[in-house]
């Protein structure tokens, strides 16, 4: 097979990038505390931060945008969703919201609150906040398979099904509010969850009457972890895989800025009549009306195009291709990464690779530092800093933006790391200076350890 990796789309417009040097970068770093997301875009070479809202539209989206019906009731662009979502998800309510938080938000308000659990495969940093902002308690039972961070295993960001029937013969299923699967598990290294373990929960969920809620955020490319590894879906398409996984489930979170190829939007889709009728009330106060939830029209066209577009088998290979691609390079240059490569990311072990660095030095953060530095990469730490007491391990994740970027550009980033093994032990570690309550990783100040 040639080594090459062909995108399935030719570049009809382009955006620049800008050099630095790295007296600059040092500069924008101090100006920025020391957390890289205070960088302005400008100054960063290559984005890996996150995939959210930063893919790169197809001519089709570009299209639909000019289409976008702008009414503010009964909007077209609003129909044109709710079809495809209907056909999608199969669920009887489809509320669009202007993120995937926001449907978070609706949700747990619901649902949650003083003594409530959540429980969940991995709750990620947004949707723990809004868990924990209504009072209640984000649990995390992954599979014991998922702290193994080097083994070459299948489907390691599974909820563990024994744990789960444990917890809630200790707490009681009245003090649960729901089950919350993950596809992929974004906290878990991007690891994909089987439609095994998925039918699995369904079943303890049944037995004692709890809502099972699909995060549905990276659908698409969990049902292509599916399709290659589980028996029995070798010949499904990635569209009936998905299909298959939310009709499992009694509702769904999902930020359209991931696998909806989009820059803005999502919806929360429920089975429940009363809690749907509930939902929309809270949308109308919050974030807008029900035919648009806090959407423009010509955005609410883009995901009906881009969830179309996700389930394209070519984009698919080529998507979890180029991810393979960056964790074999990593691997190559010395760099420990979660194995098997994820679907949207390759997820460095800092603590592993920057040995010299303990814990309370906060690793993850001392290795977005470095990387920054080095060759205007920026990456996100995902561990003490963001999930603090909840941190399994430092990690730093690498999320590839949907269709922006090329093999060269994956190059120059292992390249970049190449050179940052050379030059480690001069990074001693980072001190936080300030942080708010709740999602503090966003807006936390640093200082290096000399």
């Amino acid at each position: 097979m040639p080594k090459t990796i062909v995108e399935p789309f030719r570049i009809k417009a382009v955006e620049p990038i800008r050099f630095t040097t790295r007296e600059q970068r040092d500069q924008y770093l101090l100006d920025a505390h020391y957390n890289p997301f205070y960088l302005r875009a400008e100054h960063v070479i290559i984005d890996l931060l996150t995939d959210s809202g930063t893919s790169a539209m197809s001519q089709e989206q570009w299209a639909g945008i000019m289409r976008g019906d702008e009414s503010y009731a009964g909007s077209s662009s609003f129909y044109r969703l709710k079809d495809v979502v209907d056909d999608l998800t199969g669920f009887r309510h489809f509320i669009p919201v202007h993120q995937g938080r926001a449907a978070e938000r609706i949700l747990f308000s619901m649902i949650a609150g003083n003594g409530k659990h959540i429980v969940s495969n991995t709750l990620f940093d947004t949707t723990r906040a809004n868990v924990e902002f209504q009072g209640s308690e984000g649990v995390d039972l992954a599979t014991p398979e998922s702290h193994q961070l080097g083994a070459n295993l299948p489907f390691k960001g599974n909820i563990d099904v024994k744990r789960l029937r444990s917890f809630i013969a200790e707490v009681g299923a009245v003090n649960i509010g729901a089950v919350i699967m993950t596809v992929t598990n974004n906290s878990g290294g991007g690891q994909p969850v089987s439609m095994a373990n998925l039918r699995a929960t369904r079943a303890v969920c049944d037995e004692f009457e709890l809502l099972l809620i699909l995060d549905a955020c990276r659908f698409a490319e969990n049902s292509f972890f599916i399709q290659e590894q589980e028996e029995g879906y070798r010949d499904k398409t990635l569209r009936a895989i998905a299909q298959e996984m939310f009709r499992l489930c009694d509702g769904a979170t999902f930020s359209g800025k991931k696998d909806g190829l989009s820059n803005m939007g999502g919806f929360l889709c429920l089975n429940g009549d009363d809690l749907a009728q509930q939902a929309r009330n809270l949308l109308v106060v919050t974030e807008g009306f029900p035919t648009y939830g806090g959407m423009a029209g010509r955005d609410l066209d883009a995901m009906a195009i881009g969830l179309q577009e996700v389930l394209d088998q070519d984009y698919m290979e080529y998507r979890i291709a180029t991810v393979r691609y960056l964790c074999r390079g990593l691997d190559q240059v010395g760099v420990p990464a979660v194995h098997p490569a994820g679907g949207h990311a390759a997820f460095v072990d800092a603590g592993s690779f920057f040995p010299h660095v303990s814990r309370d030095k906060l690793p993850g953060q001392t290795v977005v530092n470095a990387l920054y530095s080095v060759g205007g990469v920026r990456g996100v730490e995902i561990g003490s800093v963001m999930f603090g007491e909840h941190a399994e391990f430092d990690l730093v994740r690498l999320a590839l933006p949907r269709r922006v970027y090329t093999q060269s550009h994956v190059d120059y980033v292992i390249e970049v790391f190449e050179e940052l093994v050379g030059e480690k032990e001069r990074w001693s570690g980072f001190r936080m200076t300030y942080a708010p309550k709740q999602l503090r990783h966003f807006t936390a100040h640093f200082e290096p350890l000399t």
